[in-house]
């Protein structure tokens, strides 16, 4: 009779701290209009909403919309990447579309920080994880996804999947932790800037200036590109990374022959050339979108060039693909990642030098980027790591 008492009280015991395993996810499935319009990521898969492919596919409330009078226009606004409708008819809708997926207050991507892209975990759900995800590699603050800095140079990572790692990386010769003398023949035949000053190998005068034979032997020797038939192969001989007549080694060699072959070679560099619609100089790139146009010192060629690129503050922002290469103002590399900052203004509310400059343009009360958000209510405002007022406010665009 105690042996029962006993064995009912711990069963007593036991049942009133028992844990009992929940048999779907205590904020339910993500898998119906009220759940996938209520702001919360029920399953706890990490996507909210319409970012849940559950919702793509059984909800109604984030399938696309088709208008019954559909009036196909731009698709590159909050309001148009926000609507389920496909409104420049070209297959893609909302976050689909690749002039929406630029605009980060729409929160398609959502791998964008060194947190989120170094976690080990796929946190958008695109198949892709941290630095194998595009929004982790472009990230304009993420650092962890490039090697050129001591911590990144010496973390064991292959961070710019290159399949070099740390010091084996070209990207770390720079950094002090990877530099070496270049003044031996393994330094000096290893296809490498070890020593970080822009020349590598034979090409550097370090190698060249040693006075030991067999660096000198072996720079004596390699194939050098300084012929008719060497600058005219197609081939980088003397693998400098410059082939034929972009090599100065052919450019320079005073001989008359070469100089006639290389200045016959068809160029693209006037006006004419650089508004013809032709890669005349055969080098992948058409008239304003080759360098040699686009960098013209010539008047003319600017002045053609000009209206035809995408890299002034008013074409970044005017809701026209002016180069035509299918990306719109902050879509275009060109203007999302201009090196002049006063292009790069337009797709960056709070750019700034200083954490004071940037935190400024933060509260000014101003749309200084023109993209419909002002202040705190824009993406970059809230993830700039100078930028310390909108962070503090509490929950993050995107957060």
């Amino acid at each position: 009779m105690q042996t029962v008492v006993l064995m009912l009280a711990s069963l007593g015991l036991f049942a009133s701290c028992g844990f009992n395993r929940p048999t779907r996810p205590i904020l339910g499935y993500e898998t119906n209009d009220a759940a996938c319009n209520d702001g919360i990521d029920n399953d706890l898969d990490g996507a909210i909403d319409c970012a849940d492919s559950d919702c793509l596919e059984l909800s109604t409330h984030c399938g696309e919309y088709i208008p019954l009078n559909p009036f196909p226009g731009p698709e590159n606004s909050y309001a148009t990447c926000t609507d389920q409708i496909d409104n420049d008819d070209n297959g893609q809708f909302d976050c689909g579309d690749r002039n929406c997926s630029s605009i980060a207050e729409v929160c398609c991507l959502l791998e964008f920080d060194d947190v989120a892209c170094s976690d080990g975990v796929d946190n958008d759900g695109n198949g892709f994880t941290d630095c194998e995800d595009f929004g982790c590699r472009t990230g304009r603050y993420v650092t962890v996804c490039t090697e050129g800095s001591d911590a990144s140079c010496a973390d064991q990572r292959d961070n710019d999947l290159d399949g070099d790692t740390d010091c084996e990386d070209e990207d770390c010769s720079g950094v002090d932790s990877c530099r070496e003398d270049e003044n031996t023949l393994e330094t000096c035949s290893d296809g490498k800037d070890n020593d970080g000053n822009g020349f590598m190998d034979c090409n550097d005068f370090s190698c060249q200036d040693t006075g030991v034979k067999e660096i000198d032997d072996h720079c004596n020797n390699l194939p050098s590109e300084d012929s008719l038939e060497t600058c005219s192969d197609g081939i980088d001989n003397d693998n400098d990374r410059y082939v034929d007549c972009n090599d100065r080694s052919c450019q320079d060699t005073g001989i008359k022959v070469i100089d006639d072959y290389c200045n016959s070679l068809p160029k693209e560099t006037s006006v004419e050339e650089c508004s013809d619609g032709i890669d005349n100089d055969k080098n992948g790139y058409t008239d304003c979108a080759d360098y040699s146009c686009s960098d013209s010192n010539k008047e003319d060629v600017i002045k053609v060039c000009k209206d035809k690129l995408e890299n002034t503050f008013e074409h970044c922002t005017d809701g026209i693909d002016n180069d035509g290469n299918g990306y719109t103002d902050c879509s275009d590399y060109s203007c999302r990642q201009a090196k002049d900052a006063s292009v790069r203004a337009a797709c960056e509310e709070s750019i700034g030098s200083t954490e004071a400059e940037a935190n400024a343009r933060c509260e000014d009360g101003k749309d200084n980027d023109l993209d419909g958000f002002v202040d705190c209510e824009d993406w970059d405002c809230n993830w700039n790591p100078l930028v310390t007022i909108c962070p503090a406010r509490g929950s993050r665009v995107c957060e």
